[in-house]
């Protein structure tokens, strides 16, 4: 689905006024008590999780937030970022039971951030990965893939590099990139800096697949090369095909 920006506006317009909004750290802070009182009653209650309800705060956020106190207070140095991800990716870890099973329910019951998120997101990517290459493999085309390309030595690659390049709807692609997400203003303009202008100056043009749409005005940097569409292209033009007869 290809949004227009008004019609993303309008829906994202409708997202915000949806009540509670998100209240600040400070207030965070302020209630952080009530943690150690409410679990010192009962330690199986998902005490942190009605925080992170209460307060509309993210409850993964909530649960780093409390485990950073917990082993700050606890240990002579200052956790570091890689023990506290792999802290909450396995909760087991945690020395305290009780905080174990707080950051447990809180984990499972985040729908949006948090390491159990991350995986699921990362499969629907690979999932689409495999998507792609299926249908270049049915479209006939050659290719080198990520881990190819990283084995060739290059450190930061699109998912697909075409060996010989394709036309689509009158533009050479060089490469294709997929995107297991909706192309929205934030996120995109984030992936021109950090991957597509990388990618367009070390391989040339390429095209972008938004698996579950974009906003359509993103898509204003076809002459300067870089394509977006909504799903595989239909209308590919090969070397066979443009090779005029003798």
């Amino acid at each position: 689905m290809i949004l227009t920006k008004a019609q993303y506006d309008e829906i994202a317009q409708c997202l915000v006024s949806v009540p509670p909004t998100r209240q600040s750290l400070r207030k965070l802070k302020q209630r952080f008590p009530r943690y150690l009182n409410g679990v010192g009653k009962n330690g199986a209650a998902p005490v942190l999780l009605e925080l992170a309800n209460e307060v509309d705060y993210a409850p993964s956020l909530m649960a780093r937030i409390i485990l950073e106190r917990f082993l700050q207070e606890h240990e002579e140095a200052p956790p570091s970022k890689s023990v506290i991800n792999s802290m909450l990716r396995d909760p087991s870890q945690i020395p305290d039971g009780v905080l174990a099973n707080q950051v447990y329910q809180c984990i499972v019951n985040d729908c949006c951030y948090g390491p159990l998120v991350d995986c699921i997101k990362h499969a629907i990517g690979h999932e689409h990965e495999v998507l792609l290459r299926d249908l270049l493999l049915e479209k006939n085309l050659s290719f080198l893939d990520e881990d190819q390309l990283r084995a060739k030595g290059y450190d930061k690659t699109p998912d697909f590099i075409l060996q010989v390049p394709v036309a689509v709807e009158g533009h050479i692609i060089h490469w294709i990139e997929s995107k297991a997400s909706f192309g929205d203003e934030c996120s995109h303009h984030a992936y021109l800096h950090d991957q597509f202008w990388s990618y367009w100056n070390r391989f040339g043009p390429g095209l972008v697949i938004y698996w579950y749409g974009f906003i359509q005005e993103l898509d204003c940097n076809r002459e300067r090369g870089i394509l977006l569409h909504a799903c595989f292209p239909t209308d590919i033009v090969t070397l066979c095909h443009s090779t005029a007869s003798p």
